[in-house]
């Protein structure tokens, strides 16, 4: 099972941009992310189409379980 973290902003426009980090620490706080988010946005990291962060909107951890099948491919 693998493990994603994702922190959901909103933008400057009004849309949701979210970032993921693949295997992010185990035992990670909520105080923790929140801090990283706030300082995301402080020091304005990030800016795409839909415009600068402005809030934070959520962070999540993901939980995937990737099944891989051995094909016979010729």
């Amino acid at each position: 099972m693998t493990q994603v973290l994702e922190l959901q902003f909103e933008t400057a426009a009004g849309k949701t941009a979210i970032f993921t980090i693949d295997a992010p620490k185990p035992k990670v706080t909520a105080e923790e992310i929140q801090k990283v988010m706030q300082t995301i946005i402080a020091k304005n990291v990030f800016d795409g189409q839909a415009g600068t962060l402005v809030s934070m909107s959520g962070a999540r951890i993901v939980d995937r379980q990737v099944t891989e099948f051995e094909l016979e491919i010729e």
